[in-house]
């Protein structure tokens, strides 16, 4: 069975050190995070391309990206161009970049690319998220082909969700590798 490399794909403006994504990294010291150039202007393609530098870095290891926010959107968009030995993907409160956009830094990532993904994942959404309803988190599931989780109000699912290092994210993301 082989290894397994864990990518976290944060979003924009990076995962501070209290957001669940900084915490479960720090417990996983073989998980790597994608650094990207600019985690304040992002354009698609750059974060693409380096989210791809850091798969090829961990070779023939079986990839498993934990995602966050517009993570969620570079990982899905990397797909369309890419593919590796991927286990599966936790993809945590995507944003939305199509219609009623509040964060106009995100709209470089739209459209949201409309094909199911080539491997498992599991799109994890809040009933009460500013930047994707409910509604529209359950229809990228559908269209990306992914197992849809309503973790109720948890608004955003970062720091300020006050969920510290997220244990019920953590029984997901074990279901994901089982």
């Amino acid at each position: 069975m082989p290894e397994i490399q864990i990518i976290h794909v944060p979003g924009l403006g990076n995962s501070g050190p209290e957001h669940w994504q900084s915490l479960w990294q720090a417990q996983q010291p073989q998980s790597i995070r994608v650094q990207q150039n600019n985690w304040d202007n992002p354009v698609c393609h750059d974060w693409v391309e380096k989210l791809q530098e850091v798969i090829k870095q961990a070779g023939n290891k079986e990839i498993v990206l934990v995602a966050h926010s517009l993570g969620c959107l570079t990982v899905i968009h990397w797909a369309r161009k890419y593919n590796a030995n991927i286990k599966g993907a936790l993809l945590v409160a995507p944003p939305e970049v199509e219609t009623d956009v509040s964060l106009k830094e995100v709209l470089d990532f739209a459209p949201f690319p409309k094909h199911k993904l080539p491997f498992r994942t599991i799109l994890v959404a809040s009933t009460d998220d500013d930047y994707l309803t409910i509604e529209r988190a359950e229809y990228l599931a559908d269209i990306w082909g992914s197992e849809f989780v309503n973790v109720g109000a948890k608004g955003h699912i970062n720091s300020y969700s006050n969920i510290g290092d997220w244990p019920e994210g953590k029984t997901i993301l074990e279901k994901l590798l089982a």
